[in-house]
């Protein structure tokens, strides 16, 4: 932040006591190869892994947490994913004036696999166009301060967006910290509603904006900081870095992919129909998963580059519906996953799906915690002048070897018999 050290913040925001910290860990540390690294466990003993993590001092039993939206919308559903089991929880985001907010029925639309849009067909897209909460302000923070009273020791997270009004933006932080919450995560990046009062993606898409409003932000807030980025963008690595360099501890990414789900092909009228009408919406599900996957693989590049070692942090988001979409999240260098769609399908649940299927990807490869594992696989992304390079040069590696002997006086007694074989054309 820019007011306070973390170390300050943490001490603040979880326990007052300003002689008490949370021991720290240094996020995206890929100064070493994890590639091949295995936990062997002593002989005829397995060892269980372990899916806590720590994030920003923020300790969770395991990487799953509830993204903001429908999921968490109020004290009943934000209770059921403490009690689910899930490693933390993302409220969805709150403004000062809930009144301001107005959202329709229907505002879902699905895409399935099946030709035509068959109802049997498995889901693989979904779109909404909901809006922030509608629920009072001070009705959102009555919850919050009772999750906390109540969970003391699982991690509750304030979704936030305002206008572009500073004084705004302090006091919605100020009333948010005083219910206990444990962090915040700035939603710059809801691609529909309200961008005529610069909400939202509004500011994720304009930079200048943005780290106006994070300075803002990080000159009061003393609790850590995630800025939610969006896709709807060029380049995601440009607000990111703003947003870490104006004192975030963390981004997020990514929210929904603007999009118009489809037309009704009988009724000739736009899904999700609101009395005949629909506006562009957010995308989300498994079809986004790839997309997801190749912008958080960019913003860990770029944090590992620029930011190294420090102590930031990575939450990735998009299509999460089993284990292993959480894993090759966790290999590009994200510290949580969280998750919206998935559970508004599968119901809360689905955690503990998400727990085992982790655990087992981590037994398939003896990886005894998350550490042992996140960032493995982000050294082997490349340009494609490179892989021309590597494939040229596999090439004439494997020539070489084909060709054999290359003089009478290379032969040996051990392996003459392989020798022979190199020299064979067919």
């Amino acid at each position: 932040m820019a007011s306070l050290g973390l170390a300050q913040r943490i001490r603040i925001g979880l326990d007052g006591n300003s002689g008490v910290e949370f021991p720290m860990m240094g996020r995206l540390n890929f100064g070493k190869t994890r590639v091949g690294f295995r936990v062997m466990a002593s002989e005829g003993q397995s060892v269980e892994p372990d899916l806590s993590v720590t994030v920003n001092g923020l300790k969770m039993p395991n990487p799953f947490v509830i993204g903001s939206g429908p999921p968490g919308t109020n004290y009943t559903v934000m209770k059921r994913a403490f009690d689910e089991g899930w490693g933390g929880v993302i409220a969805k985001t709150v403004s000062l004036e809930a009144d301001k907010v107005k959202n329709v029925t229907p505002r879902y639309a699905k895409l399935r696999a099946d030709a035509n849009g068959s109802a049997k067909g498995q889901i693989i897209g979904w779109q909404n166009i909901e809006l922030i909460s509608d629920r009072p302000l001070e009705t959102m923070l009555k919850e919050f301060k009772q999750l906390k009273e109540e969970y003391p020791d699982r991690i509750l997270i304030a979704s936030i967006m305002e206008e572009y009004n500073k004084a705004a933006w302090e006091e919605l932080i100020y009333r948010c910290e005083e219910t206990g919450i444990d962090a915040f995560e700035i939603n710059f990046s809801c691609p529909h509603g309200m961008p005529e009062r610069r909400m939202g993606a509004a500011v994720g898409q304009d930079c200048d904006l943005l780290e106006e409003v994070c300075g803002w932000i990080n000159a009061v807030a003393t609790v850590p900081v995630w800025a939610k980025m969006t896709p709807n963008i060029t380049d995601i690595t440009k607000p990111a870095r703003v947003a870490l360099n104006q004192g975030c501890e963390g981004v997020s990414a990514i929210n929904t992919i603007m999009s118009v789900m489809g037309i009704n092909l009988d009724t000739l009228r736009p899904e999700p129909c609101v009395e005949g009408y629909s506006t562009p919406g957010g995308y989300s599900s498994k079809a986004v998963h790839p997309i997801a996957l190749a912008k958080v693989m960019n913003i860990a590049r770029m944090m590992k580059s620029e930011f190294g070692d420090k102590d930031y942090s990575l939450s990735a988001i998009g299509g999460v519906e089993t284990g292993g979409d959480a894993a090759e999240f966790i290999l590009l260098g994200a510290d949580t996953v969280q998750v919206c769609t998935g559970v508004m399908m599968h119901g809360y649940g689905l955690v503990k799906t998400l727990c085992s299927e982790l655990k087992d990807f981590m037994r398939k490869h003896n990886f005894s915690s998350i550490e042992d594992f996140r960032g493995t696989s982000l050294e082997y992304f490349t340009t494609h002048t490179d892989l021309v390079r590597r494939q040229q040069e596999a090439i004439r590696q494997r020539k070489a070897v084909k060709k054999g002997l290359q003089s009478d006086k290379d032969w040996t007694g051990d392996g003459f018999v392989q020798e022979t074989e190199s020299m064979v054309s067919n």
